[in-house]
């Protein structure tokens, strides 16, 4: 049957049989719940796949149909569900547009009216995820020819904010105590709030010291192993026996929401503006930085994908670098390259 209903989908699906240089046949969503429509999709493909194949003119394709398998091939990423959201906004844009359609004067209309509604930055996650589909409809599908260059934004360096030893006593004061702990263990361990809220029992060794999240678990997608100093151990002992399997909890339940009322509460008691939980993070690596930890063991301490990610906090503690800077204060060939001049 060219034209068929699937029953995962609310939309008519097209099937077409393969043509030179396919190994099995062409089945796609037509996009529509119209069978009227539906069987116009159908008629069009097989025009396209006719010339294709008898008269050597590649088959084009439309922007629906690439976002749809972008979605198939992807679903394994953690941005996964950003991705589905990011597109839908889009469809206004894209939905009805063929590939070869897509040039740089409808992408830089993309471009601005996006900025007006969010930052820069979230305006580049939009961008980079149209180049990326036009890049492998090119590259890997071999669907268009050549994918438009896309210009992003010029970002500002990341967001650095965190608190002093004397501040973070403060907060804590203020604090419940179901968040004094996650956020002690939070600036401990340098673990995302996501990870500090769902951390299982089956994740923590309290006789190694040691704790880890699962690669599905971690933004980076790879394992995380989590060294526990004793500031860690210490919160964890606390939550023992509160929860078989999660070890945050309130009132016997897992944590579910951090930033809440009386988190905005403590903040504004203990004094602290503009700070959120994921500064907590940003304290961690502050602190580290200052202790003089160096960048390599940062990044594996704090599971940053890069170094160049934990250069950020380099400048909260120039003093480290002060002993490597000072190692030439004994080069004898100062006085040579710089000779005292008489004075008159």
């Amino acid at each position: 049957m060219p034209i068929y209903r699937r029953k995962d989908s609310p939309y008519w699906w097209v099937k077409l049989p393969p043509i030179r240089g396919e190994s099995k046949p062409l089945q796609q969503s037509a996009g529509t719940a119209n069978r009227r429509e539906a069987q116009e999709v159908h008629d069009r493909l097989a025009h396209d796949r006719w010339e294709q194949e008898r008269v050597g003119v590649k088959a084009r394709h439309d922007w629906q149909e690439a976002a749809e398998r972008w979605i198939l091939e992807t679903k394994h990423k953690a941005s996964h569900g950003d991705d589905i959201a990011k597109l839908r906004w889009l469809h206004p844009y894209l939905g009805d547009k063929q590939l070869d359609e897509i040039d740089r004067t409808l992408i830089d209309r993309i471009k601005f009216d996006r900025e007006k509604l969010a930052t820069a930055g979230t305006t580049n996650r939009y961008l980079a995820l149209i180049r990326a589909i036009l890049r492998r409809a090119c590259n890997e599908w071999e669907w268009i020819d050549r994918a438009p260059k896309i210009k992003l934004f010029k970002e500002a360096e990341g967001r650095v904010r965190s608190l002093t030893v004397a501040e973070f006593e403060s907060l804590l004061k203020e604090l419940p105590e179901h968040l004094a702990d996650m956020a002690v263990f939070a600036v401990a361990t340098g673990l995302r709030q996501a990870n500090v809220k769902g951390l299982e029992w089956q994740y923590v060794d309290l006789g190694r010291r040691h704790a880890w999240i699962p690669g599905a678990r971690h933004k980076n997608g790879k394992p995380h192993s989590v060294p526990l100093n004793e500031m860690a151990l210490s919160v964890l002992r606390k939550q023992i026996g509160k929860h078989p399997s999660r070890v945050f909890t309130f009132r016997g339940e897992p944590v579910s929401q951090v930033n809440t009322k009386a988190w905005t509460a403590a903040l504004k008691r203990a004094g602290i503006e503009d700070f959120k939980w994921h500064d907590l993070r940003h304290t961690f690596a502050t602190w580290h930085r200052q202790a003089g930890t160096p960048t390599y063991e940062l990044q594996r301490l704090g599971g940053w994908k890069t170094g160049a990610m934990v250069e950020r906090y380099a400048h909260v503690a120039p003093e480290a670098l002060q002993g490597a800077a000072d190692r030439l204060d004994g080069f004898s060939g100062y006085e040579i390259a710089t000779p005292q001049k008489p004075t008159a």
